[in-house]
């Protein structure tokens, strides 16, 4: 499956599609498949490592959303609403096979309560030039933290969704979002952090 990046359809082209979407119309709901499926799969791809089984989540994702088409209300976007069914498809698979990632300790009154100052600056592999070594720890970085941190950081870096977006998508109030952001940034930041001393002289 190609991780090529399509642009989603207009506000008026996409109310049309689900307009026909919930009258089961296979045709229309390919046309959303179409915009929507590699951005999907880049986020899963990232949350599951073997990428048939991310194949598989992508394609339980699409069913699981023909199914339900009719009982989606258009409060949040068809984006929000794919990610937050792949994400939920996602910890029920690290359930099951009981495979997550080591966590990081995160306390919870923290998280909803402390103001965190996150910088700007965005992951953005696609930006720079990457040389092996250098991809090769940030993909270990961000395989080694736990979904909860894994999945916020994607969807706002990668994904340049919102905190309202993010908390819809993950059904976290806004702060413990910030809070995720900030400790999956910082997590990166130490992962990262004796290679850019040592090769970029920062």
């Amino acid at each position: 499956m190609s991780l090529k990046r399509l642009e989603s359809p207009d506000a008026g082209i996409e109310s049309a599609l689900l307009d026909r979407c919930r009258k089961q119309d296979p045709e229309a709901f390919g046309k959303l498949i179409d915009a929507y499926q590699n951005r999907v799969f880049g986020f899963v791809r990232k949350m599951v490592p073997d990428a048939e089984e991310a194949a598989d989540v992508v394609q339980d994702t699409f069913i699981r959303a023909y199914q339900a088409i009719h009982r989606f209300d258009g409060r949040s976007s068809v984006r929000t609403w794919l990610f937050r069914i792949a994400y939920n498809l996602c910890v029920d698979r690290s359930r099951k096979v009981d495979r997550s990632p080591s966590e990081m300790r995160i306390d919870a009154s923290k998280e909803e309560n402390e103001v965190f100052d996150i910088p700007d600056a965005r992951w953005n592999p696609e930006g720079v030039i990457l040389d092996d070594e250098l991809m090769s720890l940030l993909e270990t970085g961000i395989a080694s933290m736990s979904e909860k941190l894994r999945s916020v950081l994607l969807l706002h870096d990668k994904e340049d969704m919102s905190y309202d977006e993010i908390a819809n998508v993950l059904g976290l109030p806004i702060g413990t979002v910030k809070s995720r952001l900030f400790l999956a940034r910082s997590h990166l930041q130490s992962v990262l952090g004796g290679y850019v001393r040592g090769d970029l002289g920062v």
